[in-house]
């Protein structure tokens, strides 16, 4: 039988806030949640339509959310850069590096950045 990768666990601080933030930001779609798993978490694992990798959200009241900087991010890959990254931005999300468009345009690399509610950085590439 063959191994498949199936997902991505990263704990949250706010489980609403963050499947919301999810959604919107990189167009995940919550396949299931979980309100009390074997070992009381909340669980929502969120996919994007088309891809077999999941990302699950875990939240425990008496967690709290801690790493060091630039330790994990997730990265997704969307057809037009710079559509999906104005969306953000009318989206008041912060993208980085900030002269994201002067450096598209200008033939430089196509890539940027977003921050998540709980300083995950997710990844932005154009395929």
């Amino acid at each position: 039988m063959p191994i498949s990768f199936d997902h991505t666990r990263i704990r949250v601080s706010n489980l609403e806030k963050s499947i919301n933030w999810y959604c919107l930001t990189s167009g995940f779609e919550v396949l299931r949640r979980t309100d009390k798993s074997p070992s009381g978490n909340q669980l929502a694992h969120l996919c994007i339509p088309g891809s077999e990798h999941k990302l699950e959200l875990t939240f425990s009241p008496d967690y709290k959310v801690k790493f060091p900087e630039d330790l994990v991010h997730t990265c997704i890959r969307v057809d037009d850069i710079v559509a999906h990254c104005t969306m953000l931005e009318d989206a008041n999300i912060e993208i980085w590096p900030e002269d994201w468009k002067a450096k598209f345009t200008s033939g430089g690399n196509k890539m940027a950045f977003i921050t998540d509610p709980d300083g995950y950085e997710v990844e932005i590439l154009e395929h």
